[in-house]
């Protein structure tokens, strides 16, 4: 017998994440906390960057919009995955679904450029440092992060284009804790090789560009180092790099590994793991890494908080 085909469905069902009632209540308490840390970390490093005239630097504009887009990152995912966990109200409405997903390309795309950005920021900073200013022009800077979010923009509305010819048929189960393109094509009846294709092409382009730029900024700045004869020089360029190669890592090895290949080999059990510390992890780690590692935003939160005790004495 065949499948019914249908154009739409109105009602999709999230399996999440596990259906053990102890399970769930350990991994909301969780992830939970990892939101709320997501939420104070990221509005904390915006709020501390954009009055502070000291941190009125490339390095920091970009950091400020990286913060931007890890919130919008986690939000976009984090609270329905909790609603599921504590509620076990595994059903998304397809509308909401679509939102979901075309948010999460979006960010997710316009972070792989802005992370290629700020790269080639440090590699202007290390390997050129006399005409970094000149280099790292305000309009130069504004002209990135608008590239950032124009190609995000770009691939989600492929995305958007793509799915919207997909059909479905009478399963709505996606085998996942939400909706991302790998399962939602596995979920179609329809024949996505071409679909496959296109969002392949523009996706990986992006992801092979941002790899490029970054490899090629950090083999220039790797051999700039290596020049350096000073210790504490050396030791100076190498902590400001790791703050940004950790997450780079991280963020890139798990994109990688999930969506560098095909959608029909799609593993629920390896994929959500993974999929755990891109949409959930990862952004709570990088104001964490980034302010921890830095000396000028610990000063900066501590002018902060000085300045809220005198506030506060004078009233």
């Amino acid at each position: 017998m065949g499948r019914r085909t249908i154009t739409h469905v109105s009602d999709l069902i999230l399996m999440g994440l596990t259906d053990s009632e102890d399970i769930r209540l350990v991994l909301f308490t969780l992830f939970l906390l990892i939101y709320l840390i997501t939420v104070l970390g990221n509005v904390v490093m915006i709020l501390i960057i954009c009055p502070d005239s000291q941190l009125h630097s490339p390095m920091y504009f970009f950091l400020s919009h990286l913060s931007f887009l890890d919130l919008s990152f986690s939000t976009a995912i984090t609270p329905k995955t909790l609603d599921n966990l504590l509620t076990s109200n595994k059903h998304i409405s397809y509308l909401n679904c679509l939102i979901q997903m075309n948010c999460f390309v979006f960010v997710g795309v316009t972070e792989c450029v802005l992370l290629s950005s700020m790269a080639y920021d440090h590699y202007a900073a290390i390997c050129n440092p006399l005409h970094y200013p000149v280099v790292m022009s305000t309009r130069r800077c504004c002209s990135l992060v608008f590239g950032s979010f124009l190609t995000g923009f770009m691939d989600t509305s492929v995305n958007v284009l793509c799915l919207s010819k997909l059909h479905f048929c009478d399963s709505s189960v996606i085998y996942h804790f939400f909706c991302d393109a790998p399962p939602v094509l596995a979920l179609s009846c329809s024949d996505t090789h071409d679909i496959e294709i296109t969002i392949s092409i523009f996706a990986g382009s992006t992801l092979v560009v941002s790899l490029i730029t970054i490899a090629v900024s950090y083999a220039s700045i790797l051999s700039t180092i290596l020049k350096i004869t000073s210790t504490s020089g050396k030791q100076k360029a190498f902590s400001t790099c790791a703050s940004h190669l950790l997450p780079v890592t991280v963020f890139y090895g798990t994109t990688i590994f999930t969506y560098v290949k095909p959608s029909k080999s799609y593993s629920l059990g390896q994929d959500q793991v993974v999929s755990v510390f891109y949409s959930i992890v990862i952004p709570m780690l990088n104001p964490l890494t980034y302010s921890l590692r830095n000396k000028e935003v610990k000063n900066a939160l501590s002018r902060v908080l000085q300045t809220r005790k005198s506030f506060k004495k004078l009233k």
